[in-house]
């Protein structure tokens, strides 16, 4: 911590970087102390919102393989085992506990909605069975038919869960008939099928609406466009976690340029919508290495039908006068910077360059990767490491 102290910790938090291992093994660290002191009881990924029931029921009842369940989000960076450490950490602080008082999984992301289109089946499904493969951006001359689609699902989804009252009374009352033999009550055989009911409900539900964010998302123009509709469904879904938690704490893992609050990002909604609840927290670090997919510069680079490999980065320090150089220079160790605390000072209301690293980096360029930020504009805080390590693939 640097001279400021500890900052208060509000019910809404997001924190990420790029792929070090040393921003995993903080963020594990965190949400533990959010958990632990705080009572936060959600761990929100930018990550398969369709995959991430599966990882909820691994950390909560142990259904699964860990390692399965992680790969299952179909995100490369996160399948890592300082992740699968924190998925682990999970499923032992909820061993034993009672379900009110244990910390759930939820994915975000409407990309990689696989395990949504499973669900209902190839049938159900139809033309939206495209999703599967499909990137954002990819099917803009089919949006009005993969829209009705997803509609035509949804609607679908809310007539069976509106109807099952007069449907599940007389399954009720054929299955209390045989359970009476057995002397059961038939109103205890009622209340099983309508909570049966319920959660068929509350699952096709959450599928139904993954699909049709991501038949939103995949027929957008590609660009600024996809990414602006891509933060709103994860804000939503964001906002559903809140909901579901009952104001418990919601952490968010998603990158840098999602979870601050200039633009119509997830951070900048997530702002509007929950005011000062909500802290941005950016990760930077001096110098060390990264793994990432070098691709091609140019808008074709990412769209390889053979993706690039990941590879180790490696970058030097920080140049003088980055955002990086500065928070070395005023203190060399790991630290974290409350910029609520220092809003009048001058370094966090001027403009400094930071990398912009992500998931993908330009082969031949990505040591010059810089864009302008004013920090106590985008972020609550900085949390900064002086060295970075690659993180350890599973």
């Amino acid at each position: 911590m640097d001279g400021s102290g500890e900052a208060e910790l509000p019910g809404r938090f997001g924190v990420e970087g790029f792929d070090t291992g040393e921003f995993f093994r903080l963020k594990h660290r965190l949400f533990a102390y959010l958990v632990v002191e705080h009572g936060f009881r959600t761990f929100a990924m930018e990550a398969s919102a369709s995959a991430g029931t599966a990882v909820d029921a691994y950390v909560r009842d142990g259904i699964g393989d860990g390692a399965a369940v992680l790969t299952g989000l179909g995100f490369w960076v996160w399948r890592t085992r300082e992740v699968l450490d924190l998925l682990e950490w999970m499923r032992d602080y909820n061993r034993g506990r009672p379900r009110a008082e244990q910390v759930g999984f939820v994915g975000i992301d409407p990309q990689r909605c696989g395990a949504s289109l499973a669900h209902f089946g190839e049938e159900r499904a139809g033309a939206l069975a495209v999703l599967e493969e499909a990137h954002p951006g990819r099917y803009p001359e089919r949006r009005a038919e993969l829209l009705a689609a997803a509609e035509a699902l949804e609607a679908g989804v809310r007539e069976a869960a509106e109807a099952p009252a007069e449907a599940a009374g007389q399954a009720s009352a054929d299955a209390g008939a045989r359970e009476a033999a057995r002397r059961a009550s038939v109103e205890d055989q009622r209340a099983g099928v309508r909570e049966a009911a319920r959660r068929a409900s509350v699952e096709d539900r959450h599928h139904a609406r993954v699909l049709a964010r991501a038949a939103d998302v995949v027929t957008r123009e590609p660009g600024r466009e996809v990414m602006t509709a891509r933060d709103g469904h994860m804000a939503d879904a964001v906002d559903e976690a809140v909901t579901a938690d009952g104001g418990a704490g919601v952490a968010v893992w998603a990158h840098n340029g999602h979870i601050g609050v200039r633009g119509r990002t997830l951070g900048a909604r997530l702002r509007e919508r929950y005011g000062s609840a909500y802290y941005a927290l950016g990760l930077v670090f001096g110098e060390g290495a990264f793994r990432a997919r070098r691709m091609w510069p140019g808008p074709w680079g990412p769209r390889l039908k053979r993706p690039s490999p990941v590879a180790v980065n490696r970058l030097g320090p920080a140049r003088e006068g980055t955002l990086e150089a500065l928070l070395a220079a005023r203190a060399p160790g790991t630290h974290l910077v409350d910029l609520r605390s220092r809003a009048d000072e001058p370094w966090v209301t001027g403009t400094h360059l930071t990398r912009t690293h992500g998931a993908y980096v330009h082969r031949l360029t990505y040591r010059w990767n810089v864009a302008p930020t004013v920090p106590g504009t985008e972020y609550d805080g900085l949390l900064y490491v002086p060295v970075s390590t690659p993180s350890r693939p599973l």
